[in-house]
């Protein structure tokens, strides 16, 4: 038996693509367990680069099965647009894609309630993406969602839409004064879908569940972060998914039993994307300059990363929360051309030092970060391929976060092309 997920430890945007993509050389079956096209999985070799949203990062390598699993929402105009891309590249999807029957649809009134309720005065801006992620996991929830399953008869297909364009009409314009397209446009545009998505879809449960007793090796693949969770997470400025590694097992039909290891993946940084506390960030030019030499930008959405420095808080979270017994460090050589370094241990508020993730959010805005200052190396680490071959200093730093979350790392990245990394262990 060889399960194994990978998870992001922060707020998203730790580098999972790549981390993926490199792990997958050694497994059969990519999983993707949670989320919608919010997310974005950049992958760089031979000199291009790819961003995913929806299909498992692993699709680039020959050979593996690709899995979309019921845990994610699928908006089918994004996937069908994503799996052109992928063909255009020279990628074959036959037979090495396959999309859970049980999957919720992403339906256009599902963004247009994100876009209505995240414009609108009277609520909290939580900063989505718009793309209706939200709302289609609310319907699934509330037990009103159409899934790819119903692609397979017509008539329920027309009959479960009928049902939801009256509601979501009628809220619409009363809440947002916003106009939905027509019932039949609405419907045609989502059998213009139907083919293709009828071609790939399978119960992707008993599929796993096969995999696994032929001893396949499958690598169970997280969306967004620990941090982003909706239950875990800063919670209002959230995803709508469980984003930690139990939701593996909720999104993909595995159970518990089955997962042999986690491994977590985290910048040697921290970012975040949209509204929400964030206690490391820097309003000043180190923060400044961490965006320009980390290139951090949403893959997803263009809109430029909050950054700050390393809070091991968070990370510690993430380590127990997850279960994680390997880490992926990224983003290393981003922090080459700084002076002093700095790792959050803990926040101060109002006299009192927690060292554990607060639930309150007063904490969190508002508390003061508690630093250990590191120096830095001045020196490239850009391609290195040993730890032996970083700076001393690096070293040092790595060292001391290793000490700091008692978890050792499974390998570092230093570049985003697949050759710029430390490798420290095997994955199965």
């Amino acid at each position: 038996m060889s399960v194994a997920v990978v998870v992001g430890m922060q707020w998203g945007d730790e580098g999972k693509g790549k981390v993926i993509d490199l792990l997958a050389e050694d497994a059969d079956v990519i999983a993707r367990y949670a989320g919608g096209h919010n997310a974005g999985h950049t992958i760089v070799f031979d000199g291009n680069q790819h961003i995913l949203h929806l299909i498992p990062s692993g699709i680039f390598h020959s050979g593996t099965l690709c899995v979309i699993g019921n845990g994610v929402v699928v908006d089918p105009a994004a996937l069908i647009h994503e799996m052109d891309l992928l063909k255009k590249a020279g990628v074959d999807l036959d037979g090495r894609l396959v999309i859970s029957d049980r999957a919720n649809i992403i339906m256009p009134y599902h963004s247009t309630f994100d876009k209505g309720r995240e414009n609108s005065s009277g609520f909290e801006k939580i900063g989505t993406t718009g793309r209706g992620i939200g709302p289609s996991y609310a319907d699934k929830i509330a037990r009103a969602g159409i899934r790819t399953c119903d692609y397979r008869d017509e008539g329920r297909l027309r009959k479960k839409l009928k049902a939801n364009y009256e509601e979501k009409s009628a809220i619409l314009k009363d809440l947002y004064g916003n106009e939905l397209p027509t019932y039949e446009c609405m419907f045609d545009e989502l059998m213009g879908f139907r083919e293709t998505i009828l071609k790939y879809i399978g119960d992707t449960h008993v599929l796993l569940r096969d995999q696994i007793a032929q001893n396949k090796k499958v690598l169970c693949e997280g969306a967004q972060g620990t941090m982003l969770d909706v239950d875990h997470g800063t919670y209002p400025f959230v995803t709508s998914s469980n984003s930690i590694s139990g939701g593996a097992c909720t999104g993909l039909g595995i159970p518990p039993t089955q997962i042999d290891r986690v491994v977590g993946v985290i910048k040697a940084y921290t970012t975040r994307v949209g509204e929400g506390p964030f206690p490391t960030e820097l309003h000043d030019s180190d923060g400044e300059k961490l965006r320009k030499e980390g290139h951090e930008f949403g893959s997803t959405t263009g809109r430029p990363r909050r950054c700050g420095w390393f809070d091991a808080v968070v990370a510690r979270y993430g380590i127990h929360l997850n279960g994680i017994d390997a880490i992926a460090l990224t983003k290393v050589d981003v922090l080459d051309r700084f002076d002093t370094l700095r790792v959050c241990t803990g926040y101060k508020y109002k006299g009192k030092i927690y060292e554990e993730m607060p639930a309150d959010l007063d904490i969190l805005g508002n508390g003061e970060p508690v630093y250990t200052e590191f120096a830095g190396w001045n020196q490239s680490t850009v391609g290195a391929e040993s730890f032996d071959q970083l700076p001393d200093n690096a070293k040092r730093y790595i060292d001391a976060l290793g000490k700091i979350l008692g978890v050792g790392f499974l390998m570092i990245s230093t570049g985003p092309g697949r050759e710029e990394t430390i490798h420290q262990g095997a994955l199965f």
